[in-house]
């Protein structure tokens, strides 16, 4: 038997998508439904109703209602707040790995937290899918979260099924949670992305999420902590930015890495899939054959580590947050002026280990051109008095885009001829 709530994409989800828009089409034009002959779902077919009856504009975003300080108190607040890294850990790492969105709103239908993949945020952005603005169904039509908050129960929406047309590039589904002790809607956990959210999986992570987030809160009314939720202990964190050591903090404790060490935890931390002796041997010595003296220096890491040190490969047992990664990450979102924030210096900058050196150099290399070729006077400022305060180009660069008047543009200016006293270049033409 076919699930209601989920949406019919069959073989062909874009024929499928044209299909309904045209039935979408003519319902915006007569304001009727044939239920005969029209290809949509009844979950669908009475939103529309609903979203028609509410004078929805298919083509108007939805308000925001909640901005700066008044949207970080009433978050704080709210009882949603107390599992919200709950919700991370089961659906935050998903919809960032697929690319997609997660969202939690609360039961007047405004979204409080919106969370995911950096450029699906930004596209969403742009149809006002941000915190703080009304996503019920009076305001936003059909949609996962609005609707599963309407009919209280999970519901997955298929691209043109959305009534507001900017939203019909999208496909969402979204799950109510319940106060364990009143069964009164507390709010709704939806996932929202392309045609990949298109699948049963998309309903039943959130439909699963949700009633985790219900039995970990009636737990925590209890005083108890819910039994199979492991200890919630923050992931370990490598530094090896702008700093000739490392220093990793595992475990609550904080460690202090002689080079050698740091070169292999940045190695690893930089191959999670893990590497085999030869290729770990390759990375830290530039020698295949150098794999004895290897093992020396990882027994005496794994003294430091202990089993977050793995082999056969040799890997690391858990995720490591490590700044230069945090960095790379950032600049291949686009994230420029955080890649720049986050950046202090090059990578291990006395390391002469080869795995090391390729690393610095490319990210220092992308780093700086990207800087370079940005626009913003602030990114530019930024790398200038930090990482880039010996650049003779980045000096330029920032000397040839800020006003003329500014107090800046005089700072860039004397820079430049003292960099180019420096390098014997004279005077500027």
């Amino acid at each position: 038997m076919a699930n209601a709530w989920l949406a019919e994409v069959g073989t062909n989800p874009r024929g499928r998508a044209r299909q309904i828009a045209h039935a979408h089409a003519a319902f915006l034009a007569t304001g009727a439904l044939d239920t005969g002959s029209v290809p949509v779902r009844d979950v669908v077919a009475q939103s529309w109703l609903r979203s028609s009856r509410a004078r929805v504009n298919p083509d108007t975003d939805p308000p925001v209602m909640l901005l700066d300080d008044d949207l970080t108190t009433y978050r704080d607040a709210h009882p949603l707040a107390r599992v919200l890294p709950v919700l991370r850990d089961l659906v935050g790492a998903t919809a960032d790995d697929g690319r997609h969105l997660w969202a939690v709103m609360d039961a007047t239908g405004r979204l409080l937290w919106v969370e995911g993949h950096p450029g699906a945020r930004a596209r969403a952005a742009r149809m006002n899918f941000v915190a703080g603005a009304q996503w019920d169904e009076p305001h936003a039509g059909t949609n996962a979260p609005g609707t599963a908050l309407a009919v209280d129960h999970e519901v997955q929406i298929f691209a043109a099924e959305h009534f507001r047309h900017t939203v019909q590039a999208w496909t969402c589904a979204a799950a109510p949670i319940h106060d364990p002790a009143t069964g009164q809607i507390l709010g709704v956990l939806d996932v929202t992305g392309g045609d990949a959210v298109a699948n049963p999986h998309s309903l039943g992570l959130v439909r699963a999420a949700a009633q985790v987030a219900e039995s970990y809160l009636g737990w925590q009314r209890t005083g108890r902590d819910a039994p199979w939720l492991p200890a919630r202990t923050a992931p370990p964190r490598l530094r090896v930015l702008g700093r000739p050591e490392g220093v990793l903090r595992i475990d609550g404790r904080e460690l202090r890495l002689h080079r050698r060490h740091a070169e292999l935890m940045l190695i690893l931390a930089a191959h999670p899939e893990g590497m085999t002796g030869q290729q770990l041997a390759a990375a830290l010595y530039g020698d295949l054959a150098a794999q004895t003296t290897l093992r020396v220096e990882l027994t005496r890491l794994r003294r430091l580590i202990g089993n977050l040190l793995q082999s056969r490969p040799y890997r690391l047992a858990r995720a490591v947050e490590a700044d230069f990664i945090a960095v790379r990450h950032a600049l291949s979102h686009g994230d420029l002026a955080s890649a720049v924030g986050a950046y202090p210096g090059p990578l291990l900058p006395t390391s002469d280990a080869p795995g090391v050196v390729e690393l610095r150099h490319w990210l220092d290399t992308q780093l700086r051109g990207a800087v370079l070729a940005s626009p913003d006077r602030r990114v530019l400022h930024a790398w200038a008095s930090r990482a880039g305060f010996d650049d003779l180009a980045v000096w330029e660069r920032l000397e040839a885009i800020t006003p003329p008047r500014s107090g800046h543009r005089q700072s860039a200016r004397v820079r430049v001829r003292e960099l180019r006293a420096d390098y014997g270049l004279g005077e500027p033409g």
